[in-house]
C-alpha cells in the first residue's frame, strides 16, 4: 500500500511574522507562505517610524529581506471587494476600531483563500470565520 503524502500547509504571513520571523519555530510557519502587498506597505514604512539609527538599519535590512523573499500578492480588485465582507464581520462583531492595514490583509487571504498566520491574533478578531487565524 503506498503511503498518503503529507498534506502541504499554505498561508498568508502577517506583518509580526516577518517582524519576528529569525525568532520563530520554522515548525510554526507553513510550508509555502505569501505576504500580503500591505504588508510590504507596512514594512517599508517601518524605517520612518523610528529616530534610532540602529532600529532604523534594523527595519531597512528586514524590508530588503522581505522583498528577495516574496513577490506579495496585490490588492486587487477581489480583495477590494473582499474588504465589504470583511469589514462587515468585524462591524457585526462589536469592534469599534480596527486597523485599517489589518482588515486590508484579512481581505488578501479571503480573496486568496488563506489562512493568516500572525503573532498578534487580536488583530484579526470578529471575522466571523471568513478567515482561518494561525496564531504563532
Amino acid at each position: 500500500m503506498a503511503e498518503r503524502a503529507a498534506e502541504v500547509s499554505r498561508g498568508l504571513l502577517d506583518t509580526s511574522v516577518l517582524i519576528d520571523h529569525d525568532l520563530l519555530e520554522v515548525g510554526a510557519l507553513p510550508d509555502e507562505s505569501a505576504i500580503a502587498a500591505i504588508t510590504l506597505a507596512e514594512l517599508a514604512a517601518g524605517p520612518h517610524a523610528t529616530d534610532d539609527p540602529e532600529e532604523r538599519s534594523r527595519r531597512q535590512d528586514r524590508l530588503l529581506w522581505a522583498t528577495a523573499t516574496w513577490s506579495p500578492l496585490p490588492f486587487d480588485e477581489v480583495a477590494a471587494r473582499a474588504y465589504g465582507r470583511v469589514f462587515a464581520a468585524v462591524r457585526s462583531s462589536g469592534r469599534s476600531r480596527s486597523r485599517l492595514a489589518d482588515l486590508l490583509i484579512a481581505s488578501t487571504a479571503l480573496a486568496f483563500d488563506l489562512p493568516i498566520y500572525t503573532r498578534n491574533a487580536d488583530d484579526f478578531a470578529g471575522l466571523g470565520g471568513l478567515v482561518e487565524i494561525v496564531p504563532i
